[in-house]
């Protein structure tokens, strides 16, 4: 018999036509009354389109075109044989068309044998010998007839031979009552008028017939439904024959869903949310999954639209839809809510129901039964039922206790372009002289499915011009069919997060989280609360680079904000709350008139036309101020006191306003202004927390911040007409950042008290600072110390307090520094210390000095060869050292106390002259160790057998690692093979140590790789198991079969050390979904690369998204030029992930390509 059906997720391009589900083959005066019209009702009761033909269709020699059609459009094929099924030369003609059918595409057939033996059937005997001896007996004489008569037993053999259904014996009680049945309704009612007569004969024929074929004949019905199952099973994937036109990029979606529902659970009942911003595809993606997967139970409701049904018919409606649907009853009465709630305990609880409640905007809406919501999911449902719940509210899911929670996230650039084009075009691809302008609207569109839709429709067929017309348009007028659509949410919030929502999209999307938490604070709107709304909701969400956690909303959301904003006074801008477009801010500053209701300006534009900037002085409320490009002329008078924010890049005056009144303001950034000093005196600046006047050049002085006493952040770089510091700053206790680099005319710092909290010092550039006052020492908190540059500083104090926090050092360039004496003891949180190019008296006692070191930036070429090999004697000082930079130091060797530095993990020692290294095995958490540019090394040393990773990127910790072994322009190497399986050892090992971290589902981006590492070599492992042959620089990795669990992929890429023709890289003019330019981590320069043969460079992408679909790879170095790509493999990560015994919580992961390692 056939299996349990398997949910299949993959389906092809290509689109066959189906209009019925089922076709069944059968002798119409054997069956039809009896088992095959028991095996239609049962097939409609799940929901399967059999054709039926009708008797008026089988008159003729020739098959009616009807029937051909239905056959040739049905996707399982059912063939009952009886006794008489062979006398009918329609039915063996229905047969032959079927076989013809049955490949192209593949499609099964489902033999069932009634009242007739197989073996009569496959070898033409008993019944079905004497009716082909009857066909043969009146075609003799006709050649094509016998032709046909042989390919009627061909067929015949060919179904028989197929596993089926044998139910012989089982039925013949139920034609002899079905027969008795219909004699007694014609005798017992002669004298009812013929009208009369014949409904009751109709209605209670069919009654009793059901009753008496339940009550004698129970097990022929099990039959059948086991028969439906099979056919079930049969349909399977119902979705895959839709035509998929609206359904790009839903297969890996459907997958993910359907592995929420934990189909393969037959005991539990399961409810999952689906949560999205509006026209992402919530309903299109539950919709698919409900197409597939209904056929496996036996209750299925899909509610399109649960918040309407509720305002039209409250809780009621609900119900009567949701039993409606389940039970197949149109007509279904329910009084009352109570009563609703008995027919699902009674109807629905010992069946397995699959419900789908669309819409869900509130969660009373979700109480439609009494009882509470463990009676409704727990009890009201049979086991193995499952429950979708659609919303776009995240909260509305997590309060009603859903199980998870599926995010739709938008498109992927690839799926954008080809459901665009399929509604622009209508072909999978882009219209020559299209592609700028379909890049600019996907561009925008950002893969949200109802904007490519309405635009692609609302393109096709027209011209170019059209187009660029239509661009131009989108500018201002945003399509309403959108906006309406994605309004809902927004009408749905309180009054304090609209005005979150309009803040986030005039001016505050894509900033740091933290800062916009400040603003909306200043501004009164309660962020914490406000901002989880909007993020329940799908309107924002929190989005993490390389660097920090910012805000993030959907460029059609930001549009829909500004379009509230803007309909508010659509031709009186200074009548609006907040200004974003320069035009806008140009009318209210040109008509000179009070703008009361301006609360927030941000606009940037650069342009060489200038604006009047005394408009200004007539915004009295104006709370947030950023202007970027901006240019303005005549004069500024006055500020609105109200200002909290006030950013003005590039400000044309001298000084703020005399009349000026700070005391609310937080921010204050002047950046590239032409302002000589703030203001004359002292300010009150209760709130200000950050000061920013970088590359004010004409800037001489700031002003008494004495008053300033919350302030956390001075950043005057570049200003360098700045003399000197008021000694103010050093009383600022809250102080954490001083940044005073290229302040190249600063001649001494102010004193610091002890009580300063400052941990970010940076005098780089600082030409003419001399001395450092004593004070620092005093700065206990101290972790970045920058004197790099600083060539005219000749002292440096000997603290006895010592800077103990100090993480980083920097004195490059101080080549007058003749005390370095910085610390009193070895600071043990040092983690770095780089003091290239000083030259240090012989007298000198640091504990971490060289004699004499050169700077990075000169070419190694450069280097001095009198440099000396001495390295400080004090490495056991430094206990928690993580980072060791000792590269290009000129070193003949490296001391074994090196392995001393257990916290260290990341040693740096290239271009040094050494030959060997001493042992590093004990260096447990060391992660990188770069070795290029070594070219008398001649053996590596052990590295460690188990490494350790620092922690992942997080919130609290947003830095990127960079593992990996880099051992690269190393010609004295005597056993390279020794080294090359070194490396792909260890490159196993940080595998490892990433995938302890859950790696695959933090969501990290696929570039750059967190495992990196250059090994000399030319021999791809075997497993590597795609790999090619390339011709350019370009490396491509296709996408992922879905159906498995990804870890990341593992990449080993052959290429020549140097090369004699070196091309400049160029970008490709269009773009290309999941392309990116990977800068090879090691310098390529002919004149500096003396080990000529081939290196490979390993590499391993992280996370699910890098299977999703295929990206591509240009290889370049790191001065732009392409690096030839000789051969490339790659190997997917796939895993196991299984329950531990005992320990529900507890995982173990069992990755493919380590294991096959």
């Amino acid at each position: 018999m056939t299996s349990d059906a398997i949910i299949q997720y993959t389906s092809s391009s290509s689109h066959t036509m189906r209009t019925h589900d089922v076709f069944v083959s059968f002798r119409g005066e054997d069956t039809r009354y009896s088992f095959t019209g028991f095996l239609f009702e049962a097939l409609g009761r799940k929901g399967v389109d059999a054709f039926r033909d009708h008797t008026h269709l089988q008159k003729g020699e020739s098959i009616a075109p009807e029937l051909l059609q239905a056959i040739e459009g049905s996707r399982v094929f059912v063939v009952v044989f009886s006794k008489n099924y062979a006398s009918s030369t329609w039915c063996l003609r229905e047969l032959a068309h079927i076989c013809n059918c049955i490949e192209t595409p593949q499609r099964p057939v489902l033999p069932i044998f009634y009242d007739v033996d197989p073996s009569d059937v496959r070898k033409q005997s008993g019944y079905y010998e004497k009716a082909f001896a009857e066909h043969e007996e009146r075609y003799r004489d006709d050649k094509e007839r016998m032709e046909e008569v042989q390919r009627w037993r061909e067929a015949l053999t060919r179904v028989a031979n197929l596993s089926g259904w044998d139910i012989r014996n089982k039925y013949a009680i139920l034609s002899h009552f079905t027969m008795d049945l219909n004699l007694l309704c014609i005798c017992a009612i002669p004298c009812i008028s013929s009208i009369f007569s014949e409904l009751c004969l109709i209605f209670v024929s069919d009654y009793l017939t059901f009753f008496i074929f339940f009550f004698y004949c129970r097990p022929q019905y099990a039959e059948i439904e086991k028969i439906v199952k099979s056919i079930l099973n049969m349909l399977g994937n119902k979705f895959s024959c839709l035509p998929n036109d609206n359904l790009v990029g839903t297969e890996s979606r459907v997958e993910e869903l359907a592995n929420l529902l934990c189909l393969e659970s037959d005991n539990d009942v399961h409810v999952v949310g689906v949560s999205g911003m509006g026209g992402i595809g919530k309903t299109t993606l539950t919709r698919a999954l409900y197409e597939r997967i209904s056929c496996k139970f036996d209750f299925c409701c899909f509610i399109d639209d649960v918040s309407k049904l509720y305002q039209e018919s409250s809780t009621l409606g609900v119900q009567k839809q949701l039993l409606s649907q389940c039970l197949n009853e149109k007509q279904l009465e329910i009084c009352n809510v109570s009563k609703g709630t008995c027919l699902v305990w009674t109807r629905l609880r010992n069946g397995r129901a699959l419900i789908v409640l669309d819409n869900v905007d509130h969660v009373g809406q979700l109480k439609m039964f009494t009882g509470n919501r463990e009676n409704l999911l727990r009890e009201s449902l049979g086991g193995g039922s499952r429950i979708i719940i659609i919303s776009r509210d995240e909260h509305i899911l997590r309060t009603h206790g859903v199980d998870y929670v599926y995010q739709v996230r938008p498109l992927n650039l690839t799926d954008a372009g080809r459901l665009f084009y399929h509604h622009a075009f209508r072909s999978n691809y882009v219209k020559s002289g299209y592609e700028e302008y379909a890049n600019v609207i996907l561009s925008y569109v950002q893969g949200h499915p109802l904007a490519i839709e309405v635009l692609g429709s609302s393109l096709f067929g027209r011209g170019v011009s059209q187009w660029r017309s239509a661009l131009a348009r989108l500018r201002d007028y945003k399509s309403k069919d959108i906006m309406d659509v994605l309004r809902i949410s927004f009408d749905q919030l309180d009054d304090t997060e609209k005005e979150i929502f309009l803040d986030i999209a005039c001016f505050l999307n894509y900033r740091e989280v933290e800062y916009v938490k400040e603003v909306l604070e200043f501004r009164g709107f309660h962020p914490e609360y406000g901002l989880q709304v909007l993020i329940d909701k799908s309107l924002i969400k929190y989005e993490r680079d390389w660097k920090c956690l910012s805000i993030m909303m959907h460029e059609l959301l930001v549009d829909l904000g500004r379009c509230i904003v803007r309909d508010k006074a659509p031709k009186e801008p200074r009548k609006r709350c907040r200004l974003w477009d320069y035009k806008d801010l140009h009318k209210v500053m040109s008509d000179n008139t009070v703008a009361e209701n301006l609360e927030a300006i941000q606009v940037t534009k650069w342009t060489t036309e200038s604006i009047r900037a005394d408009g200004l002085s007539k915004m009295n409320y104006l709370q947030y101020l950023n202007l970027e490009g901006v240019i303005f002329s005549g004069e500024l008078n006055h500020l609105s006191k109200e200002l909290g924010y006030l950013n003005w890049d590039n400000y044309p005056f001298e000084c703020l306003p005399q009349t000026f009144q700070p005391e609310k303001l937080v921010e204050l950034s002047l950046i590239d202004s032409n302002i000589k000093q703030l203001w004359e005196g002292t300010k009150p600046l209760p709130n200000l927390r950050r000061l920013d006047l970088s590359h004010s050049e004409n800037l001489t002085g700031i002003p008494n911040l004495c008053k300033a006493l919350n302030l956390e952040a001075v950043s005057l770089e570049g200003c360098v007409q700045l003399k000197h510091i008021d000694p103010s700053i050093g009383f600022l206790t809250k102080l954490t950042v001083l940044n005073l680099k290229d302040c190249k005319s600063l001649a001494m710092l102010p004193h610091f008290e002890e009580a300063i909290n400052l941990e970010n010092l940076n005098l780089q550039g600082c030409t003419k600072l001399k001395q450092i006052d004593l004070s620092i020492g005093l700065l206990k908190r101290l972790t970045l110390l920058n004197l790099k540059g600083c060539k005219n500083l000749v002292s440096s104090p000997n603290s006895k307090l010592g800077l103990k926090s100090l993480q980083y050092l920097g004195i490059t360039g101080c080549s007058k520094r003749f005390n370095t004496k910085l610390l009193d003891e070895p600071s043990n949180q040092l983690l770095k210390m780089q003091c290239e190019g000083e030259e240090a008296p012989a007298n000198s006692q640091s504990s971490f000095s060289f004699v004499k070191m050169w700077p990075l930036n000169l070419f190694y070429s450069r280097a001095r060869k009198d440099t000396s090999s001495v390295l400080f004697p004090s490495l056991f000082g430094f206990p928690c050292m993580r980072d060791l930079d000792l590269s290009f130091c000129n070193l003949l060797q490296i001391p074994d106390a090196i392995g001393n530095l257990h916290s260290l993990e990341r040693l740096n020692v290239s271009g040094n002259n050494f030959a060997t290294l001493p042992n590093l095995k004990e260096l447990s958490k060391l992660y990188y160790l770069n070795l290029q540019h070594c070219k008398r090394l001649k053996y590596l040393c052990e590295l460690p057998s188990r490494t350790e990773l620092p922690s992942l990127p997080s919130e609290s910790s947003p830095y990127v690692i960079e593992a990996g072994l880099y051992i690269f322009n190393c010609p004295g190497l005597v056993e390279r093979e020794h080294c090359t399986n070194k490396g792909f050892s260890w490159m196993i090992q940080l595998i490892q140590a990433l995938h302890k971290y859950n790696i695959s589902k933090c969501g990290y981006q696929i570039w750059p790789p967190l495992i990196s590492s250059i090994i000399p070599g030319s021999e791809i492992p075997r497993w590597f198991h795609n790999q090619h042959v390339s011709m350019g620089n370009l490396i491509t990795i296709e996408a992922f079969p879905i159906g498995n669990r990804v870890g990341g992929v593992a990449c080993c890429v052959v290429f020549p050390a140097c090369s004699e023709e070196r091309v400049l890289w160029m970008p490709p003019n269009s773009i290309r979904s999941g392309n990116y330019v990977a800068e090879i981590p090691v310098d390529l320069d002919v004149d500096i690369v003396s080990d000529k043969s081939d290196h490979m460079w390993l590499f391993y992408l992280v996370g699910h998204n890098c299977r999703l679909s295929k990206f591509e790879i240009d290889v370049i170095d790191r001065q732009g030029f392409t690096v030839q790509v000789k051969r490339y493999g790659y190997s997917w990560d796939t895993y196991l992930t299984t329950r531990n015994s005992g320990n529900s919580s507890g995982q173990k992961r069992k990755f493919s390509m380590i294991e096959e390692k």
